[in-house]
């Protein structure tokens, strides 16, 4: 939000005292005066105005986990462990997942409390790449990658997928590149040749790799690098 905006919405001020205000040095965030009515005020900001917080500003926290099987990508579940259950952070119930894996999907997964970073993770716009590994049923067959690559048609949603890149590394094993995250895509993409996915792990998305040191269940922040990539 526009640092103007965010103090026009208090009951406070007026926006002629807020143009005031900023014209006067009075405001700052995170420690930095603040004149131009356009800065950004995020929800981790800390907002000041002449000498009293307005907004005390909170961290915000970044996290990669080597998602295991058998763990349900979400926040709670009755039945099921869940991805927060394997995060022993404080007020971790703040955080959520940025890009879900189905439950018997492994690897790479992010978990933040910034929802605006991870939207730009995610959303479909930014196209970032997301990488798999995959073991399958039958085997995989050289003209997968060319109707991968042209895209197959789902018409429960009604709509073809991305162009796809499929490196065929074994009768029974490949790596799929993806710029989409739809339901099940991959095993959908596979489930087009009657091919069952019996294995499937995420190895990145976008920059971010999962971290070889981390084995499943395990998680580490992210490095100020990484973050600053997406």
């Amino acid at each position: 939000m526009r640092v103007d905006r965010f103090l026009s919405n208090l009951p406070r001020f007026n926006r002629k005292q807020v143009r005031l205000l900023l014209i006067a040095g009075q405001v700052r965030v995170d420690q930095v005066i603040v004149r131009d009515p356009l800065h950004e005020v995020r929800e981790f900001s800390q907002v000041e105005c002449a000498g009293e917080v307005l907004q005390a500003g909170r961290p915000a926290r970044y996290f990669m986990l080597h998602k295991p099987m058998g763990c349900v990508s979400a926040t709670q579940d009755p039945q099921h462990p869940t991805v927060l259950d394997l995060i022993d952070e404080p007020d971790r119930h703040e955080l959520h997942i940025a890009g879900r894996l189905d439950y018997n999907t492994s690897g790479l997964m992010i978990i933040t409390n910034d929802g605006q970073w991870s939207r730009r993770l995610t959303q479909p716009q930014t196209k970032l790449l997301k990488v798999y590994y995959v073991e399958t049923e039958q085997v995989i067959l050289a003209n997968y990658a060319d109707t991968f690559r042209e895209g197959i048609y789902f018409a429960f949603e009604n709509l073809t997928t991305q162009p796809a890149h499929l490196d065929i590394l074994g009768d029974y094993s490949a790596r799929l590149s993806i710029v989409e995250g739809r339901y099940h895509q991959v095993k959908r993409m596979f489930g087009h040749f009657q091919n069952k996915v019996l294995r499937l792990h995420r190895e990145s998305m976008g920059p971010l790799q999962l971290d070889p040191q981390l084995a499943p269940g395990q998680y580490r922040a992210l490095t100020a690098e990484e973050i600053q990539q997406i």
